[in-house]
């Protein structure tokens, strides 16, 4: 990482890039530097397979010519930090900037709503810049080999793995704004393979954290995935039929993802979203209350700003099943003449995303083996393959994988099905929320229960 000095000059870099493109003739810029170095290593079978360590410096402007409300935009990058690299940058972007059309909606957020949280985010811990790669290769193996010692049908391995990330974000404007971050990452997760007669099933588990001590043990991890992939041995086929269905957090966050599709304002805009035009509306059961909130401590998501210098927020997206809010950044919320909520997200150069805070489903009061308790028949679902929600038009379908309820109990696993519906009939369809709400990325959920969905089988 770099040193006090060299983070100073970084933030001066950015400025100075901006006062370049002003005096270039821009009428509005903005700048990202990044920074970084990550470390990954997979072993496989009690042996490393590939240590991968890099790093990585870049910075990108994006400049604006002509009046406000009638905007050409240019965008360039560069890893070159040197004062050459940073005028070609400059030079590229302003030039760039002359073939593009005019877009009314474009430019940066208004003064007024710029700015940063000052608390402590926690998003960046020493403890994982200081780590070995002799320790991270072991929690690797560790990992691996707790699970072959979890039980003597885990025979095979598609690996373990472990990765760690340290970075630094730089973005400044031309309206004042200049603020900067630092952020750390550290993972580890095992993929065993169970065998049982001739067949072979796998599964996973990872934890993930901004901090080292949260971690989970390696022993940990390979004991759950193990599990996983035992129980998964000796799976039937299920006849064509529609019953309740659960989704664990894993699965539950994999369909929260398609929530975030449709509420994306790009999305909406476009009238690309069956949410679009549904603000103010009931869309979804009392059980359901989704959050996007940036301002969580030592959470994925968090950030003290958002990638156009718009300070974080907690925004309720659905409250008891109302959709009060959609996910915007600055271009999408003027196209909708709304205001932004502060979720832009983009790399390192080029106009602003949409990317979720700490987007998730909030937790609800019964815990998960009440609610699978409360089924006579249903589908406990571990793994979802392949498709997902169209969020144009709401369809859901997706192939799965996971566990037959019988009288409120965990009986056998299913696989070689299909899991369909619509993704309104889902929403309005959510009759618990569990306890178990974890955070392993930006977007988290608890197990949910959905009242029906058509399972296709034999």
């Amino acid at each position: 990482m770099t040193t006090p000095t060299q983070e100073l000059t970084l933030e001066q870099i950015a400025s100075d890039a901006i006062q370049q493109a002003l005096a270039g003739g821009a009428t509005d810029a903005e700048c990202t530097i990044s920074e970084g170095e990550e470390f990954s290593v997979s072993v496989r079978m009690h042996e490393v397979e590939n240590l991968k360590e890099a790093g990585s410096r870049g910075a990108g402007i994006r400049v604006l010519t002509g009046e406000k409300g009638a905007q050409r935009t240019g965008s360039s990058y560069t890893s070159d930090l040197s004062p050459e690299g940073i005028d070609k940058m400059v030079k590229a972007a302003l030039e760039l900037a002359k073939f593009t059309s005019v877009d009314p909606f474009g430019g940066l957020p208004e003064p007024g709503e710029l700015g940063k949280l000052e608390a402590d985010l926690r998003l960046y811990d020493e403890a994982i810049a200081k780590m070995t790669t002799e320790w991270k290769i072991d929690q690797a193996l560790r990992a691996e080999k707790a699970a072959f010692e979890f039980d003597p049908r885990i025979e095979l391995s598609e690996g373990a793995s472990f990765d760690s990330h340290t970075g630094r974000r730089i973005f400044a404007n031309s309206r004042g704004f200049l603020g900067s971050y630092r952020t750390s990452s550290c993972s580890l997760s095992v993929v065993p393979v169970a065998k049982q007669d001739g067949l072979m099933e796998r599964d996973y588990w990872h934890t993930s954290s901004r901090s080292s001590s949260q971690l989970e043990t390696p022993e940990s991890v390979g004991r759950i995935a193990a599990e996983r992939a035992i129980r998964r041995l000796n799976a039937r086929k299920v006849a064509t039929q529609k019953v309740p269905v659960i989704f664990e957090p894993r699965t539950a966050a994999n369909f929260l993802s398609d929530i975030f599709g449709a509420v994306n304002g790009s999305a909406i805009y476009r009238q690309a979203s069956f949410l679009a035009g549904k603000l103010g509306e009931k869309i979804a059961s009392d059980a359901l209350t989704v959050v996007d909130d940036a301002t969580m401590p030592g959470l994925f998501g968090s950030t003290p700003f958002d990638d156009e210098g718009v300070a974080s927020r907690r925004t309720m997206v659905i409250e008891r099943g109302v959709l009060k809010s959609y996910l915007l950044n600055t271009y999408s919320a003027r196209k909708l003449n709304l205001k932004t909520t502060g979720n832009a997200s983009r790399g390192i150069t080029g106009n602003a995303g949409i990317g979720p805070g700490n987007f998730f489903i909030e937790a609800g009061a019964v815990p998960p083996a009440e609610i699978i308790a409360s089924i006579p028949a249903g589908l406990y679902v571990t793994e979802l393959i392949g498709g997902g929600g169209n969020t144009v038009t709401g369809d859901y379908s997706s192939g799965a994988a996971g566990l037959w309820i019988e009288n409120g109990k965990l009986t056998y696993p299913v696989s070689e099905i299909t899991i369909a519906g619509t993704m309104q009939q889902m929403l309005e369809g959510i009759e618990q929320v569990g306890s178990d709400l974890e955070f392993r990325g930006s977007i988290a959920a608890p197990t949910i229960l959905i009242r029906e969905m058509t399972i296709s089988g034999q």
